[in-house]
Order: structure tokens, then sequence, then C-alpha cells
């Protein structure tokens, strides 16, 4: 994208968008987000030979079968110049080919959020986002409805107060009171305006990724833009092995402009690849591995993450399952490719296909999420809120997700063995027979030993009862309600916050409401 975009309709070259452009250069003093890092060990499941066997394989579809890439002229001629064999609208890569087409993107790189907070990407670092795409969101006190505008402003505003959380994600829920050609307009201003974080634009059009990089260009300035990365896109492969001229021109836009993409393979066993978890692995791999090369072509150095969505589906009904051992397994997998890929990890979430916040929304949750976690995850996608298949946004389980993902930045903060840990001066002041609660190290460690989780009761049955015998969604229930009525907008800037306000309304104003 070039700099005359700022002429496009509803961004305006003097006025309230110059004001903002300068208020944007004098940003707040980076700070560092309070991101996790991993101290414990990633869990290696295969060994070389094997992983050598998932690479060649992938080599093997990406040279016999290739990959197609519908209604993009450029994405062809970028491949064809760089080596690949162009036959129509299919693409095929001689063994190696594709991999070393992804040697520039960056191993590590960081997100800006408006405050000047800074959140780091790969590494040891672990970067937790809420769930996205849900066009319905459900709660005890009104059941499952279609999300709304309000309801989308909402989860971005309990992202925002959650330390769980690092990054605001993207469409959170779908909004579905406001046209699709207009939608993400509100979206990306509800991430600007109602929250610091760093925040995921449209990538349903090319245009509305412009619009989305135009919008972060107006908060942080189009240098500092051209030179960090404010924004991302979920870019979605069209599995199996096909690339649509939405997703690939969404990528380019924000590969173009520096920004991120988080290039993601949507498989589901037996239903867009095989049904064995080998082969969709290396598919994984391969398809991911065509997007991230397509962006080093359009601009080297722009910042990726490999990622992937890999499941299962219930062969007698076709519906997708979610935290199933054939999926961990091949979660683990996934990451030892993405390290000898040495690119930054997205996979794992609180995946669900459960319609309530019950014992299979746990179990499928917590398995899922562990496995990614275990597997070296550095960025997850649906760590909060996720039901039904990722049908339903709900707000009692994005609570109790958000307890989990406290447990998780503890779980991954691994064991320190020193002298306080050891405990000495405990055992010398109880000696046998003594409890230790009382002891001086009890109470200098006290608030900082456990997790202390927000949701869990673990009151006597008799204290339970009398406090109402509430169950967990109904806590939740009371919780999620607690933080909307105690959250505070964070400050703008008024001449950046009219600016955004302007465009928004100048580019609704420029086309008429499409609903589909």
């Amino acid at each position: 994208m070039t700099q005359d975009s700022s002429v496009r309709p509803g961004r305006r070259g003097g006025g309230r968008v110059a004001r903002a452009q300068r208020r944007a250069a004098a940003r707040p003093a980076p700070g560092r987000s309070p991101v996790p890092l991993r101290r414990i060990p990633t869990y290696e499941l295969l060994d070389d030979a094997q992983l050598d066997g998932l690479e060649n394989h992938a080599d093997w579809i990406l040279d016999e079968v290739g990959v197609e890439f519908l209604g993009d002229e450029e994405a062809l001629q970028l491949f064809s110049d760089a080596g690949a064999r162009v036959d129509g609208v299919r693409v095929r890569f001689e063994p190696g080919l594709a991999k070393a087409l992804c040697a520039t993107a960056p191993a590590h790189f960081e997100m800006h959020g408006r405050d000047g907070r800074i959140v780091p990407i790969g590494g040891n670092n672990l970067v937790l986002l809420p769930a996205y795409g849900p066009p319905f969101v459900s709660d005890l006190d009104r059941g499952r409805r279609y999300a709304t505008l309000e309801d989308f402003e909402n989860f971005v505003k309990l992202t925002y107060m959650s330390p769980w959380l690092h990054h605001s994600g993207g469409t959170v829920c779908e909004p579905v009171d406001v046209p699709v050609n207009k939608r993400h307009l509100d979206m990306v201003y509800a991430h600007l305006r109602w929250s610091t974080k760093p925040f995921m634009g449209s990538v349903t059009a090319p245009e509305r990724a412009e619009d989305s990089i135009d919008m972060a260009r107006i908060v942080f300035g189009d240098d500092f833009v051209e030179n960090h990365c404010v924004v991302q896109g979920n870019i979605n492969v069209n599995s199996p092995l096909v690339w649509d001229d939405v997703m690939s021109g969404a990528l380019k836009i924000y590969a173009r402009a520096n920004q991120g993409c988080v290039i993601s393979p949507f498989i589901i066993g037996g239903a867009m690849g095989p049904v064995t978890q080998p082969a969709l692995i290396a598919q994984a791999h391969a398809e991911a591995l065509t997007g991230i090369a397509l962006s080093q072509l359009v601009r080297p150095g722009s910042p990726m993450v490999y990622g992937n969505f890999l499941t299962t589906m219930n062969l007698k009904s076709g519906a997708p399952t979610f935290g199933t051992p054939e999926s961990v397994l091949a979660t683990f997998a996934i990451g030892q490719l993405a390290r000898r890929l040495g690119l930054p990890l997205r996979c794992g979430a609180h995946y669900t296909a459960s319609k309530t916040v019950d014992a299979q929304a746990m179990q499928e949750s917590a398995d899922a999420m562990t496995a990614g976690i275990l597997a070296g995850t550095n960025y997850v996608i649906h760590a909060a809120g996720w039901l039904e298949g990722g049908l339903t946004m709900s707000y009692e389980k994005f609570v109790v997700d958000l307890d989990r993902c406290g447990m998780i930045h503890r779980f991954i903060d691994g064991l320190t063995i020193d002298d306080n840990q050891l405990g000495s001066e405990a055992y010398r002041e109880a000696g046998p027979g003594v409890a230790f609660l009382g002891t001086r190290h009890t109470l200098d460690n006290l608030e900082t030993a456990n997790y202390d989780s927000a949701m869990a009761n673990t009151d006597s049955f008799e204290q339970w009862t009398d406090d109402g015998g509430l169950d967990s969604q109904r806590r939740a229930n009371l919780e999620w309600k607690r933080m909307l009525a105690e959250y505070e907008p964070p400050a703008i800037d008024r001449d950046i916050d009219d600016a955004l306000i302007d465009f928004v309304a100048g580019r609704k104003e420029s086309m008429p409401d499409a609903w589909y």
C-alpha cells in the first residue's frame, strides 16, 4: 500500500488527521508488556527421522499435487519468478523451495500497543488472545443469540481488563447488527478506542485490510507503522490446498505494510484432508509454507506467525471434535516442525464442541490448550470464550477460561530451586510435628507461593450452601458483570479519536450497506 492511500474516502489529508498524526508522533515511551516467559521444556514427540518424513511428505505434496491460487495473478507471477512451476492457477514447488522462500521471515518480532506497551512474539514468549469469529454469543441471562456490536465492545473491554490476555484479538465475535461491508470499521475502532493492547484487523476483503492499516496509521503515525508491527491479519488457507484472492489479497496488504499475519491452515481430518494425522500434519505444514513464502516475496522480513488449526471430526456425524488424543499428538508434531522452521508458533486453545460450560467443555479445552503449551506455542488465538465448535462466544466460558490462562502463566514459569524455595528457615522455626502455616517463611511467601484462582470455590459445603450454592457458571456470570461494571476506558488523544471517528464515518458514507 502506498502513501497516497491517505486520500481514500474517509481519510482526509489535513485537519483532524494531520493533528492526529502529529500527536501520534509523540507516543508514550515503550514499556514491556507482562507476557509470560516459558521456563519449562517443550515436549519432543518425534525423532529427527520422523520429522524428516513429515517435511519430505510436505515437499511431495507441494511438488506432486501443488497449491492453487485463485484470482491472484500477482501471486502466480511472484511464485513463477521465484522458481515455482505455475500451470494455470496451480503452483508446484521443487523440494525445499517453499521452505527456502520463508527464510527471511523473522524468528521473533514485537507488536506495539497504542499506550507504548510492547508484546514480544516468538522465542520463549507466550501471547494469549480471546476467541475469534463466533457469530453467536451466550450468557445465563439471555441465552444464545446473534452477536451485536455491543457484545463485541464488551469482549474488547473484558480482554483489556484481564492481565492474563496480552492481545485484544480480532473478530472476537461477529457483530451481525452492522452491515457486512462496514462492521470491520466499528471493530477496529473498538480495539483502538476501548483497549490499548495490540489487535487484529480485517481480512474479509483486501480493501478492509487497507482500512484497518489506515486506522492504525491514524493512531501510530505513518513512520511508526512503516517500521513497527501494530496490527495483524488472521489468514486462513482454504484447505485443502487452495488460496482464494480474498485471503491472499489481505495477506499481501498486511505484508506490504510491514504488518503481521498469522498463517493458519484450517484442517479437519476426513474433511479438508485425509483422516490420518501424519498426512494432515504434512498438509498443514505445506499450506503454511506457501502463505509465509508469499508474504516474503511481497516484502522480505514482514513478520509472520506459523499457525495451524488442525483437529479431528466424528466420522459418524461429520461434526468437528476437539481435545482428542489424535489432535493432541498432531499439536506436538506441529510444534516441532515450527521450531525447525524457526518461526513463532500458533497452536492450541481452549477449544470445545460443547454447547455449555460443562465438564465436556473444560476437558476438551484443557487438553487442547495444554497440548499447545507443551508443544511450545507462542501465540494462542481462542484462549478465552470459545463454545460450540467456535460458533458461540460465551461470557461465562470467557471468565472460566481467563482463570485457566492465569494458571498457565504460573505453570510455564516452572520451578525455581534456591534457598528461599527450599525453605530451610521454615524447618528450623517449626521443627518436627509443628504446622508451618504460621512460620515467617510462609508469611513472606503467602501471596506468591500458589496461584490464587478467581473462580474455584474451596469453601466447606455448608459455607458454599449458605452463599447460594453457586456452580462455576453462575460464579462466572457474576464475575463478567463485575468486570464490565468496573471497566474504565483508557485515555486517548482527542484529535486521534476524532480522526478515527471521521475516518469511520467517511468510509461508511462512501458505500451502500451490504448484508452479504
